[in-house]
């Protein structure tokens, strides 16, 4: 999953990078189709797959604001302060 995301990547920012150049050698309409799709292909292919690779594993109990974790952080901060 880390060497797809890596490719991923790479192959997002040559694409951005085609774009531009697209758009300043004179065809800006090609140019902003290819960002556009590299935009894209961020925002649904590779943050979702990054997010679920970095969220495997996890509990998300941990990391939401219930009664008990917030129990837990009153509790440190008054061991902190006393």
């Amino acid at each position: 999953m880390n060497t797809i995301l890596k490719i991923l990547s790479v192959l997002i920012l040559l694409a951005v990078a085609t774009g531009f150049y697209y758009r300043s050698t004179g065809d800006p309409a090609m140019g902003d189709k290819i960002i556009g799709l590299a935009v894209l292909s961020f925002s649904f292919v590779l943050l979702p797959l990054f997010l679920v690779h970095r969220w495997r594993g996890k509990k998300l109990e941990d990391y939401t604001l219930s009664d008990k974790n917030l129990k837990k952080m009153k509790e440190r901060n008054k061991k902190r302060w006393e």
